[in-house]
């Protein structure tokens, strides 16, 4: 069957749907391949009323594909020996918050929606990523605090929604952040009762008197889904899901267990519930997440497409065994029951998975948001410490090279950035190594102001800047591992 023929069949959903329990921020490829995931396999193993409604913040295209399939897609494992597709209707509805607000807050109100989550990325959470609080000044902030009844952010949504059900007697709901940061649980409670406090004092108060925000560690590497990809699942399985995602095997939940009504049980999917997360999502941020980050820049510069690519070549592997061993694994606390050397190895063999076509340019995307939590964590420990970690400067060097939106080849980058064009007048407006370096520590919403005035980490990454412009991302790997 050819793909994409008017007679290849649409999927659909397979058997009843499930009924409404949670409503979920941001219904992207992460979310298919994660949190709905989780959640078909908790209902089948213990049953339970925890279908999701899907909420999307802006676009209108996870809508336009899973309504004509009652909300049912496939999810396809790249297991190492070749694809695995099964079918996930965890999804009841979806929405598409600037069409109709007023439907995804009747929603977030109904007395059925115990658990409201998220996965908005760092943006979605309206806060300056080196502080952890609210920007007051964001123009959907703004607008959110001038109309209250037609939110844009997820925060606009939650407290509105928040204070509708104290409004009229209701229990709270648990929110619960699944974004890849640290703390997570921590910056969705903070910036939440902020947003909440400039609207109404007694309604902040009761939001962080009543509302449970638990921290959660995910973990699953989702390569973006292409047109090939959905071509490719119509050939093998007979029909046509343009909202289908491909993933890893591998998936790791680490969920705080502070629910205020009920929760699926994931455990019985294989989610790990404990009372803290913070040193798994340590040690996830880090050693995943810090060495993802620095082989897409690094790699992207040496024209690596995608991290099975960077990693196949030696220098680039060794580039993150140096990495775990001697920067990133001495600043992480030892998380309960894992062992990171295994972990670390382990993450290897994903790196290497080559169904797993996860693109260096991808993982780059929104790097002034993700620096500060995947390596600049890192590296305020080490200088707490007394060392410069050279390799981790590396990569931050790398970083600036890349959002000056000119490759090594002098051809343009595709910088997506939310502060892309800031970046780039700064690093233009620069003309030597050390002046560009200069340009973009300043930007303290990312640095800080410890880093910016750090002169041992400032001479690190100038030296590496230098050494990037002089020879090039993949002789300055090879120089770092030597």
């Amino acid at each position: 069957m050819e793909a994409g023929l008017p007679d290849s069949p649409r999927l659909s959903r397979r058997g009843p749907a499930p009924a409404p329990g949670i409503v979920h921020l941001g219904p992207g490829a992460f979310f298919r391949a994660f949190n709905a995931v989780y959640t078909e396999d908790a209902m089948a193993a213990s049953g339970g009323d925890w279908g999701i409604v899907a909420v999307s913040l802006r676009s209108a295209t996870a809508r336009d594909q899973l309504e004509p399939q009652g909300g049912a897609y496939t999810s396809i494992s790249l297991m190492p020996e070749g694809p695995r597709a099964r079918v996930i209707g965890s999804i009841v509805e979806v929405l598409v918050a600037p069409e109709d607000p007023g439907a995804v807050l009747d929603r977030m109100t109904d007395p059925s929606t115990r658990i409201v989550s998220l996965t908005i990325t760092e943006k979605g959470y309206c806060h300056f990523p080196s502080s952890g609080e609210l920007d007051p000044e964001h123009p959907d902030i703004l607008h959110d605090l001038a109309e209250p009844d037609s939110p844009r952010s997820a925060l606009g949504f939650l407290v509105e929604a928040l204070a509708r059900r104290r409004a009229t007697g209701q229990g709270p709901f648990t929110v619960l952040s699944c974004d890849n940061l640290p703390s997570n649980g921590h910056l969705a409670r903070r910036v939440v009762i902020a947003m909440a406090r400039l609207r109404d004092e007694e309604l902040a108060d009761w939001i962080e008197r009543e509302v449970p925000f638990p921290a959660t560690m995910v973990d699953r590497i989702t390569p973006a889904t292409t047109e090939d990809v959905v071509a490719r699942l119509e050939e093998t399985e007979g029909y046509r899901d343009p909202a289908c995602v491909q993933h890893e095997p591998f998936k790791q939940w680490v969920i705080e267990d502070r629910f205020v009504a009920g929760r699926p049980d994931w455990a019985a999917a294989g989610a790990q519930m404990v009372r803290d997360v913070e040193a798994h999502e340590t040690m996830k941020l880090r050693c995943l997440n810090g060495t993802h980050s620095t082989l897409a820049y690094l790699g992207y510069l040496a024209r690596h497409e995608t991290i099975a690519d960077a990693v196949a070549d030696p220098p680039f592997a060794r580039l993150c065994e140096k990495l775990w061993a001697e920067e990133i694994v001495p600043t992480v606390p030892q998380p309960e029951g894992e062992d990171l050397a295994r972990y670390t190895a382990a993450l290897m063999e994903r790196y290497r998975n080559p169904q797993i076509r996860h693109l260096t340019w991808q993982i780059a995307m929104d790097g002034s948001q993700k620096l500060p939590q995947r390596i600049l964590g890192t590296v305020r420990d080490a200088r707490s410490a007394g060392r410069v970690p050279a390799g981790l400067c590396l990569a931050v060097a790398a970083w600036m090279r890349y959002v000056g939106g000119m490759d090594e080849r002098g051809q343009p980058i595709d910088v997506r950035d939310p502060m892309a064009d800031r970046l780039k007048c700064a690093s233009d407006g620069a003309e030597s190594a050390a002046d560009k370096v200069d340009a973009l520590l300043g930007f303290r919403e990312i640095f800080g102001i410890d880093l910016a005035g750090d002169a041992a980490f400032r001479e690190a990454v100038v030296d590496a800047y230098e050494t990037l412009q002089e020879k090039g991302a993949q002789r300055a790997v090879e120089a770092y591992v030597a």
